[in-house]
């Protein structure tokens, strides 16, 4: 009986779950300290390493495909894509931060909405969108998008800033 008692304390350990690192964020599966994020296909030999910077562009341009959306990200990330806009080297992950874990991912959008499209509408049509391409695209399971509407754009705000600069 005392064997029993062992093999049965021994499974009962092997069956408990180790604790996640105080280092794990507790929106998506994290890899170890030492590795980075994969998406791995268990079918061939060999890993593929997706960077947390390719995630956040695709999401970038799914996003910038809803109607409504009319910008990312806040007041100065929006000069500073503006600037970018200028010399034709934009970025398309502007106002878009991801975590990216083993087999899921979160991401967080900042936007501005066009004035007069229903908000809740562009935000759930972004979460919507930037869903699919990351689960499509990536292969990693979507935890959680967030939306952030900073601002709303007016139509009279592109009429003013043309009239200013015929101005000067």
């Amino acid at each position: 009986m005392a064997t029993n008692e062992t093999n049965t304390s021994i499974a009962a350990e092997a069956a408990t779950p180790t604790p996640r690192s105080a280092t794990t964020s507790p929106r998506v599966d994290r890899a170890p300290v030492d590795a980075k994020p994969v998406n791995t296909d268990s079918s061939t030999n060999g890993r593929t390493t997706i960077a947390d910077g390719v995630v956040a562009k695709v999401a970038g341009i799914a996003a910038r495909e809803v109607p409504g959306v009319h910008a990312f990200g806040g007041s100065g990330a929006r000069a500073l894509g503006a600037l970018r806009d200028a010399v034709n080297a934009t970025d398309l992950s502007q106002g878009v931060k991801v975590e990216v874990g083993e087999t899921q991912a979160a991401a967080d959008i900042t936007i501005v909405v066009d004035y007069p499209t229903p908000i809740q509408e562009v935000a759930e049509n972004v979460r919507r969108a930037v869903t699919d391409a990351i689960q499509t695209l990536v292969g990693l399971e979507v935890v959680e998008v967030n939306v952030e509407v900073n601002d709303v754009h007016l139509p009279s705000d592109d009429h003013e800033s043309d009239d200013e600069s015929r101005v000067s």
